[in-house]
């Protein structure tokens, strides 16, 4: 059974805006799917309705075989924003926590206290999240969602502003969830980094499905990942 079944999902704005339509497509245990886009693609849409941020207006969403509205859809499944808005008043600590018994997890605080130091935050779990920069804030997004390992994880340009090592180790955890059968969505404009770590991905434009193929024969085919999708928006643009 895959993890994530979304089957037929149309969405607009206000009635008029069709950001979304007829898309459909699985994501398999075990598997990284990156998720690929222009800005209005209607990547964040789609996401949000995933997890029920917006209310479903046509088609099916399932997560683990259940309603994606179902509490235990919602409990199998972390979504990690584009925005690096976090809880200001509440130190790392407290934050790991308070997801811990959303998700029902029991977190031990001295792995969640190594990963703050692998991701050279050594020292900070106990500060407050106010005093965390940009880049700290996005790295304990990603902590979080490798404490709390669930069966799915979506990834909404979480990793952009965080530095080279931080990529890096975030790509062999990544890999490590895979390797333990959790499913991540990847949204991201790095195709380098979904040519080394996805094994599907999907290009939305329009809010239309174009691909959803391996990784691997889409760049067989069209040479890499940037060339499918400048190739494709440049055919868009000179059609009259």
């Amino acid at each position: 059974m895959p993890v994530l079944e979304v089957m037929g999902v149309t969405y607009s704005y206000d009635g008029f805006v069709t950001v979304l339509e007829q898309v459909g497509f699985d994501v398999d245990a075990g598997e990284i799917v990156g998720l690929l886009g222009p800005n209005g693609s209607g990547k964040s849409t789609l996401i949000k309705t995933v997890f029920d941020l917006l209310q479903l207006q046509a088609g099916s969403i399932a997560v683990g075989g259940h309603e994606h509205v179902s509490p235990v859809a919602k409990s199998a499944a972390m979504y990690l924003a584009s925005n690096d808005y976090l809880p200001q008043f509440l130190t790392g600590r407290e934050y790991v926590e308070m997801l811990g018994r959303l998700y029902g997890v029991e977190v031990d605080h001295a792995v969640a206290d190594r990963l703050f130091e692998t991701f050279s935050m050594s020292g900070r779990y106990d500060d407050l999240i106010e005093d965390y920069s940009h880049g700290m804030r996005k790295k304990t997004q990603l902590i979080s969602a490798l404490l709390m390992r669930r069966p799915l994880t979506i990834i909404d340009e979480t990793l952009n502003g965080i530095d080279i090592e931080a990529l890096y180790l975030t790509e062999q955890e990544l890999t490590r969830l895979r390797d333990e059968g959790r499913s991540v969505v990847l949204c991201t404009h790095d195709f380098a980094l979904l040519e080394r770590l996805a094994d599907r991905v999907l290009f939305l434009d329009h809010g239309i499905l174009v691909a959803d193929a391996s990784t691997s024969s889409l760049v067989e085919e069209h040479g890499s990942l940037a060339t499918m999708v400048f190739g494709h928006l440049d055919s868009q643009s000179r059609r009259p």
